[in-house]
């Protein structure tokens, strides 16, 4: 048993390693038919972000702080959606409605136009983070609000139980692990449209420093921006999930192991 979860750790340990090995002796470079100057080796990268470590991690920050605030804000705008959706379905159902046609606009689309109502500043990219992971809260959330199980509305209502405490008590718990499904989602969202929306119009942050490094050909700062993007999408996505496991233990979704 120990041996078998042994191997099953180190095999992505080791598929990582030979990614890089084959990366660094430019087999990808003859398989892809491209330049070095096009894919530098990681060798090129991590010494740019040896060299251009200051500035990397001050537009980490930055692009951290975008990313942040908009994935709690277009979240908790998700979540009242889906509750007046919830609560009032004749007329709040119209929120999804909306939701689902905004999010079907690309979000390149509407990163200039946010950028140009909020000029260069954190407000703009924080519209976009936000536009970009209101969708997935709200339909996550209210398919958590609303698929219950069978007859336990039913029950409570035999026992007298109100609306609003059907909806405190079973709507809402039933609703946890959906909205951390949710913001699994957002945080990867959320980078996306973080970096989109410095695409645009920014003097700093990841997404500026990665478009305007290709712009002038310097393709290792580009990478490096790209690797410390990877990064926190992967210590935002990692801490959802710390939280999921040690903060809903009390959850059925959590007992199985």
């Amino acid at each position: 048993m120990n041996k078998g979860n042994g191997t099953d750790r180190l095999m992505p340990i080791a598929a990582g390693v030979m990614f890089f090995l084959f990366w660094q002796l430019g087999i990808f470079h003859l398989l892809l038919g491209v330049e070095l100057y096009q894919l530098p080796l990681p060798s090129s990268i991590g010494a740019t972000i040896v060299d251009k470590l200051p500035v990397l991690l001050a537009y980490s920050w930055v692009t951290l702080t975008e990313a942040v605030f908009g994935i709690l804000v277009g979240s908790l705008l998700g979540f009242i959606v889906a509750v007046l959706a919830t609560v009032f379905p004749k007329w709040g159902y119209g929120g999804l409605f909306v939701l689902s046609a905004l999010n079907a606009v690309p979000i390149i689309a509407l990163a200039p136009i946010m950028n140009l109502w909020f000029g260069d500043g954190l407000s703009g990219k924080i519209a976009v983070v936000a536009i970009t992971t209101m969708a997935a809260m709200a339909f996550n959330a209210y398919r958590g609000l609303n698929e219950l199980k069978p007859f336990a509305e039913d029950l409570m209502q035999s026992y007298g139980a109100s609306r609003w405490v059907i909806f405190y008590k079973l709507r809402l718990p039933n609703s946890v692990t959906h909205m951390v499904t949710a913001m699994k989602i957002n945080v990867t969202a959320g980078m996306i449209g973080a970096i989109i929306g410095e695409f645009f119009y920014s003097s700093k942050g990841l997404g500026y420093m990665i478009s305007n490094s290709v712009k002038v050909a310097r393709m290792s700062e580009g990478w490096a921006g790209i690797c410390f993007a990877a990064l926190i999408g992967i210590g935002l996505y990692s801490a959802v999930s710390l939280v999921e496991r040690y903060k809903l233990k009390w959850h059925a979704s959590q007992q199985i192991n």
